[in-house]
């Protein structure tokens, strides 16, 4: 909550099903209030006068003006906290990732009626997706933890490392993990990699198709390679791998080079994929061999698995509070004594270039 009062959320939306399960499952939380809707940006307008909200949750695809146009003017005129809710058809993907560069916090999938373990699933993310775009407009702010279902740790997709003997080679990789504001990190960090940099493995908090328009937008503007993880890629200098959405990615070793295993699974610190997981599988079978980086994000997942990774003997960075967006998991990673460096997002290229040695 903002002070002592509810998060006002509008949500926008020319689905009268959507609008009605975003209401629903935002107002059955304490510390938020879904304040009016509106069938379109026309409507959201004048709703905006009227009453502003904290957050908007916005469709791309709307009659009489259409999301991105709405949301390129919101930014400019009156700047509000807006996350993409946005159904997930493939031709979409890119037009979402678009969103992000204009200014949106967050994509969350449209609500989709179904099974129960899926609506739960869902209304996390949402509740999760509103705190986390309050924080990014820096508005001060007292939450009460909602447990909605156990938060479970990596113990539920792979072994606590423990103590394997991990001997160095010349094959190094550097795993990252990124939520809110991790798009653009994660693009200011990549343009800068070197064609020979080591292999590079990469969670994205970001929903299932949309990971896949976002590697290929990356791909296309960064000296290296970058494609969204499929199961047994091989990691590569000279090539970045991002997590696939609502899949678990693992860095496995055969002999003395690297591949990502892709797994479902129960989410992990509330998260499909899951940084703790990727992160407790290098320090596992990468050791003192990887060189992990946190950046900008809600929550702390990864904080846990780097520390793992730095007792492994992996070289640990965090993204400083100056850069982030969300100092959320960078700062959990902190406060557990997993980190190493703490670095301007500028500076974390050539420092983990520097680390890889």
């Amino acid at each position: 909550m903002i002070g002592s009062k509810k998060i006002k959320v509008l949500v926008v939306d020319d689905s009268a099903v959507v609008r009605q399960t975003l209401s629903e499952i935002l107002n059955s939380f304490n510390d938020i209030e879904v304040i009016d809707t509106a069938a379109d940006p026309l409507i959201a307008i004048k709703k905006i006068e009227q009453r502003l909200p904290d957050v908007i949750t916005l469709d791309i695809e709307m009659p009489n003006m259409d999301g991105l146009t709405f949301l390129e003017k919101i930014m400019k005129q009156r700047p509000i906290p807006v996350i993409i809710c946005s159904s997930l058809a493939e031709e979409g993907s890119d037009i979402a990732i678009h969103a992000l560069e204009l200014g949106a916090v967050d994509i969350i999938t449209k609500p989709k009626m179904g099974t129960k373990v899926f609506l739960e699933e869902s209304r996390i993310r949402i509740y999760d997706s509103v705190k986390a775009a309050v924080h990014c407009d820096l508005r001060k702010k007292v939450f009460r933890p909602v447990e909605i279902r156990p938060k479970l740790s990596a113990d539920v997709i792979l072994d606590s490392p423990g103590h394997h003997q991990i001997f160095q080679t010349t094959e190094k990789v550097i795993v990252i993990g990124a939520s809110t504001g991790g798009t653009e990190a994660l693009r200011v960090y990549l343009e800068m990699m070197p064609p020979d940099c080591p292999g590079i493995v990469i969670v994205q908090h970001m929903p299932e198709n949309f990971t896949k328009a976002f590697a290929r937008r990356l791909d296309n503007i960064c000296k290296i390679s970058i494609k969204e993880a499929e199961n047994g890629d091989s990691v590569i200098r000279g090539r970045a791998l991002i997590a696939p959405g609502n899949h678990h990615m693992l860095l496995k070793r055969s002999g003395t080079k690297y591949y990502v295993e892709i797994k479902d699974g129960p989410l992990v610190s509330r998260h499909r994929p899951s940084v703790d997981v990727l992160f407790r599988s290098a320090a596992r079978y990468a050791g003192l061999n990887a060189v992990g980086i946190i950046m900008t994000g809600m929550g702390d997942d990864g904080a846990k698995g780097m520390t793992e990774m730095k007792e492994a003997g992996a070289k640990t960075i965090a993204q400083d509070e100056k850069s982030c967006v969300v100092f959320g998991m960078p700062a959990e990673a902190i406060k557990l004594g997993g980190v190493d460096h703490i670095t301007p997002l500028e500076r974390i290229c050539g420092l983990s270039l520097n680390l890889a040695g």
